[in-house]
């Protein structure tokens, strides 16, 4: 059996490791972020996280509706303007057409409920999965007791099934015949 130190030496490179690819994926992550974006490009990621207000399931970005097209054009004079945020724009058609434009709720207020509840009864998942899991761990060691094999015995000489109702009976166990075979058996030489 290992000793401890070699356990904790084997389990400690891995977590190094894991923590060395998350942060240089954030890093890669953040500096793809931070470029200066195109003002088409800008227009095009406000649109994809708007929903059209008439279809359903659908973003100004790939509606073709009426709709979609003039909330499109009002992007893009606002991005063209040059004065407003992403945020800000995400705002101002938000107060004007409501919350249900919104593809991606805030995280704030009721709408935090979107965020929290999932990670909730993720949490809660794990908890019950954990503490079933330890109670069957420890009641799983049950040996049958002798008892319990007397039980089982008598059931089967009475012929009953596991769940009660009669069964085939279970023959009584033959002496064995004259010449060391059981009853019922035939030499292997035929006889």
């Amino acid at each position: 059996m290992a000793s401890p130190r070699w356990q904790r030496f084997k389990q400690g490179p891995g977590w190094i490791l894991l923590g060395v690819v998350v942060v240089a994926l954030m890093a890669i992550g953040l500096g793809q972020a931070s470029d200066e974006l195109s003002p088409e490009e800008r227009i095009e990621a406000i649109s994809k996280r708007l929903a059209c207000p008439i279809c359903d399931g659908e973003s100004v970005f790939e509606s073709r509706n009426n709709a979609s097209e003039a909330l499109r054009n009002e992007i893009r004079a606002q991005v063209d303007g040059g004065v407003a945020s992403d945020d800000e724009i995400i705002t101002f058609i938000e107060q004007r057409y409501g919350a249900q434009v919104l593809l991606v709720p805030r995280a704030d207020g009721i709408d935090a409920l979107v965020w929290i509840l999932p990670v909730v009864a993720l949490v809660c998942g794990v908890a019950g999965l954990a503490f079933a899991f330890r109670r069957w761990k420890r009641a799983g060691g049950d040996i049958p007791t002798d008892d319990d094999r007397a039980l089982v015995a008598e059931a089967r000489r009475a012929g009953l099934d596991a769940d009660g109702s009669p069964g085939r009976p279970t023959p009584p166990e033959a002496p064995d015949a004259p010449g060391g075979t059981p009853a019922g058996e035939v030499d292997g030489d035929g006889s």
